[in-house]
């Protein structure tokens, strides 16, 4: 069992600033896991810090007199990244005018961290499940086995169990390294951690520039906690610099802290992507997707509120059941609404509007049926309208592509089976 002191020791070790107690468990498991081999997966959000964990265990390892080497496989070109982990043969490929090691065979008897690992091409993937399952790689342009004795540390900062449901990532892959998981808790979940990071930030800055160092007063604490610092730990240090520096008033208030925080916009609808493709068939959500919810919902409304006035009609007024029924939708209105007498002495209420436009010379029941009639023909047409306008489209999209299906959905910002279901739903003839 790890002592808390021993946790603290590390913590020291490597710089290590917070007592969080997620941030506590997952040193712990890092301990633990560093005297063994087994491969290590480090999961968190970018700029939590996941880089010092990957040095807390090859430094705590048997392996520690050896090489670790640490790489960004998100920042290596396609084309080039087999050539940089497992090396290529002198003439392999345009420009490689000499044989050169690749970093598992540089590192072996240590360690290397593979951080971004989601970001790997499917290709490299297969040729890394064959290192962690036997140490063994081929050179490019080589057709020689070679045996590498090396830790894998790997590191991400996406959902890695989608990626294998999108096919972005090997399901045989995502189990051989997730044998030890370390969850990384994002700034916003380590609490009283922000205060302390921030003021180890501007005391370095203090140090580094010979100035006095920035205090917040507790307001501006809760400020600074209650901010979810979506860039985490990398984002409180740039915010922590640029005070230093801009601010002359060394005691810093909530209301000064809150004009150097972005306003947060974690609530706003966004478009998310996948990795750096922006197609529509890798979108889980897109503006187009937002746009058509906020317009049906409109058109629900707008059905609903059709629905009461046909019922008030029908039954001679906004009578007090009405109005206790779609209590909703008469919040704020009130000043909308004129009290009337019905022939019981009963109280109801008609819109005021409604009344104005009654013509003097057409008799009530004439009026009120012509009134119920629009009302459904209106009602009919508005459910038709957005079936229309996006038949519309697609028959548009369709005729300007020469029918070709992939590059009509492409247009329309769907994906092709979404357009072909389309197709068929609005019985369209190509």
């Amino acid at each position: 069992m790890i002592s808390p002191q021993e946790i603290q020791s590390v913590k020291q070790r490597f710089g290590i600033i917070g007592n969080s107690p997620l941030l506590n468990h997952a040193i712990q498991v890092a301990m633990q896991a560093s005297p063994t081999d087994m491969t290590v997966l480090i999961t968190g959000e970018s700029g939590s810090g996941k880089e010092s964990f990957s040095k807390i265990i090859h430094s705590l390892s048997l392996r520690k007199h050896g090489k670790f080497i640490a790489i960004n496989c998100g920042a290596i070109p396609e084309g080039t990244i087999d050539s940089e982990l497992f090396g290529h043969e002198k003439g392999s490929f345009t420009g490689a005018h000499e044989a050169r090691k690749g970093y598992f065979e540089v590192t072996d008897g240590g360690s290397i961290f593979l951080d971004e690992i989601g970001e790997m091409p499917l290709g490299t993937q297969a040729r890394l499940l064959r290192v962690l399952e036997n140490g063994e790689f081929i050179k490019v342009g080589s057709s020689k086995v070679q045996k590498t004795n090396v830790r894998v540390i790997t590191a991400t900062n996406v959902n890695l169990i989608k990626a294998v449901e999108k096919g972005k990532f090997r399901e045989d892959l995502y189990y051989r390294l997730n044998t030890v998981p370390i969850f990384v808790p994002p700034l916003r979940e380590r609490g009283e951690d922000m205060v302390l990071l921030f003021r180890k930030f501007t005391s370095d800055f203090s140090e580094k520039y010979h100035v006095k160092p920035i205090s917040l007063t507790p307001e501006a604490q809760s400020v600074l906690m209650r901010y979810p610092f979506p860039g985490n730990i990398r984002q409180l240090k740039n915010l922590a610099e640029q005070i230093s520096l801009l601010e002359e008033e060394r005691e810093v208030d909530g209301q000064t802290l809150s004009r150097y925080l972005p306003a947060d916009n974690s609530r706003l609808p966004v478009a998310l992507t996948g990795g750096n493709n922006t197609s529509s068939e890798t979108m889980d959500f897109s503006e187009r997707d937002i746009l058509y919810k906020v317009l049906f919902d409109m058109k629900k409304d707008m059905n609903e509120l059709k629905k009461l006035v046909l019922e008030s009609y029908k039954s001679g007024g906004l009578n007090q059941s009405i109005i206790q029924k779609h209590s909703e939708l008469f919040e704020d209105m009130d000043s909308n609404l004129a009290p009337t007498e019905s022939q019981d002495s009963n109280p109801s209420y008609m819109p005021l509007v409604l009344e104005s436009q009654k013509p003097s010379n057409q008799g009530s029941d004439e009026y009120e049926e012509e009134v119920i009639e629009d009302i459904i023909h209106e009602e009919d047409d508005n459910s038709l309208s957005l079936e229309k306008k996006e038949k519309e489209m697609i028959l548009k999209a369709l005729r300007k592509h020469n029918n070709k299906r992939k590059y009509a959905a492409s247009d329309l910002g769907i994906s092709e089976r979404t357009l072909y279901r389309k197709i068929k739903q609005y019985e369209i003839d190509q």
